[in-house]
């Protein structure tokens, strides 16, 4: 697959090499022995590891060229700390470490600012968590964590909330063959009851022009949730005729709204 040409720090990242597992291990045997040639060829090799990973970071209006040098410290201490004799692929390994680089990163340049004393207990919390799966296989419960912790829930509920990253408004929570259904259109003002009654008027006149088949199809979608698999049998068409039918209303609503 041909990359697009994007400039990160100064690198072209279309032009970057990528390394074939075997061409890892045989580096990895010479990293071992402390040839600094053979860990800079590795790294070059995994920045476009690197390049996909930050891709999920972007459109939070963060700096890519910073998010980058972030993912690639996440990259060495990955190449630092990977054991050869589990059965595991380097990309398997680094993948999460570069995500926890670059989540670290972002939590403490937050615009946000969380105290040190609430984000350690969010952390000690944490560990308390992952010391409870291991020793009973389930997670806790946030009144065992606090007991752990010798604090009350409500401290430990406040201070996991405090150090979850913002989420934008317009970032995408679900998408079928359309268009992205963002956290803006799941967020409302229930106390605007005569805006609510007006859309409402607006939307039955606009379904007003829409055929019969158009509007069973719209009713089954999104008044009883539906996948358009489960339409597409229910009324003996292919799916393809579905989503063409559905795209073709939702366009002709928006028109009359």
């Amino acid at each position: 697959m041909q990359m697009n040409k994007v400039q990160i720090c100064g690198v072209d990242t279309s032009r970057l090499p990528v390394l074939t597992h075997k061409q890892m291990m045989a580096l990895f045997d010479r990293i071992h022995q402390g040839d600094a040639a053979a860990r800079e060829e590795f790294i070059q090799g995994n920045l476009r590891l690197v390049l996909s990973v930050i891709q999920r970071f972007a459109g939070r209006g963060e700096n890519m060229d910073d998010l980058f040098q972030v993912g690639c410290i996440g990259l060495m201490k990955a190449i630092d700390n990977f054991d050869v004799g589990k059965e595991v692929r380097f990309s398997t390994y680094a993948v999460p470490m570069i995500i926890g680089e670059v989540r670290r990163y972002l939590r403490d340049n937050n615009p946000i600012r969380v105290s040190r004393s609430l984000r350690d207990l969010a952390y000690r919390a944490l560990q308390a968590r992952d010391a409870w799966v291991d020793a009973h296989g389930a997670e806790p419960t946030l009144g065992q964590i606090a007991q752990q912790l010798g604090i009350k829930r409500e401290e430990v509920v406040f201070a996991m909330e405090a150090i979850q990253d913002p989420v934008s408004l317009f970032e995408p929570i679900y998408q079928e063959s359309g268009d992205a259904l963002c956290v803006m259109d799941q967020v409302k003002d229930e106390s605007s009851n005569d805006e609510r009654w007006l859309d409402n008027i607006a939307l039955r006149e606009a379904m007003a022009h829409l055929t019969d088949r158009e509007k069973h199809i719209l009713m089954m979608r999104f008044f009883r949730g539906r996948t358009q698999m489960e339409v597409a049998s229910e009324i003996g068409i292919s799916q393809a005729q579905v989503s063409r039918l559905e795209k073709g209303a939702m366009e002709r609503i928006r028109r009359q709204l």
